[in-house]
């Protein structure tokens, strides 16, 4: 487990907006209001999304809304990897995934490009743009190599495909997620190679069955 610290530099102070309190509002709604705490995790979320991280000040307001104390919820914060604890890039967060898979298929080449790109891992460009990180595994293993940029998966990348992806951002595109290669979530590359006969779906291929198999009862013994 890596030690997780707040950002050294903070804003004064956090406030939410009229939109995530009213999402704020809607997750302590869901709990029993001697359990409203629980809505902790889904509230520095809405935070992150809000400001792109999660702050000091934001900590405090959480814990003032759910009348917890401080450290508990910035034990929450810090524990969870999926919570900023910086400023990440105006454009894209990128993600690397450096678990073996991904290492096998060419991940390196992928931070690479990162790190010429935008600078030493979790650091944020000189633009204030971009923000990269080696990550552990997302789950995302047939399609490696792959990165998470901001809420989604770019799979089957390379040093290429993540370099134009940084281009696009940069210029204020939204490149398409998901896979670069010519598949459908995580079939062959190419399309499916078993069960392709739509005789098997259709009913065109079914033989009727006259008798059940082991239908008959057995015997008893003499």
């Amino acid at each position: 487990m890596s030690v997780r610290r707040l950002a050294k530099d903070q804003p004064a102070s956090f406030a939410f907006s009229k939109e995530t309190m009213k999402k704020v509002d809607w997750w302590i709604a869901k709990y029993p209001a001697d359990r409203a705490r629980s809505a902790v995790i889904p509230m520095l979320w809405l935070v992150q999304k809000q400001e792109g991280w999660v702050s000091e000040p934001a900590i405090r307001a959480i814990a003032d809304k759910l009348d917890m104390a401080y450290i508990r919820v910035l034990e929450v914060a810090t524990f969870y990897t999926m919570f900023m604890l910086e400023p990440v890039g105006s454009a894209a967060l990128i993600q690397v995934c450096g678990t073996t898979p991904c290492m096998l298929r060419g991940s390196g080449e992928l931070m690479k490009v990162c790190k010429s790109r935008i600078g030493e891992k979790q650091t944020l460009s000189a633009d204030g743009k971009f923000y990269w990180e080696e990550v552990e595994c997302l789950g995302a293993c047939v399609n490696a190599p792959m990165a998470m940029i901001n809420d989604y998966y770019f799979e089957d990348l390379t040093a290429a495909d993540l370099n134009q992806i940084i281009d696009d951002f940069a210029a204020g595109k939204a490149p398409k997620p998901g896979t670069r290669i010519d598949r459908v979530n995580s079939a062959p590359e190419g399309g499916p190679l078993t069960l392709t006969d739509p005789g098997l779906y259709d009913g065109t291929a079914a033989k009727p069955i006259s008798k059940l198999p082991n239908s008959d009862p057995a015997p008893v013994p003499a």
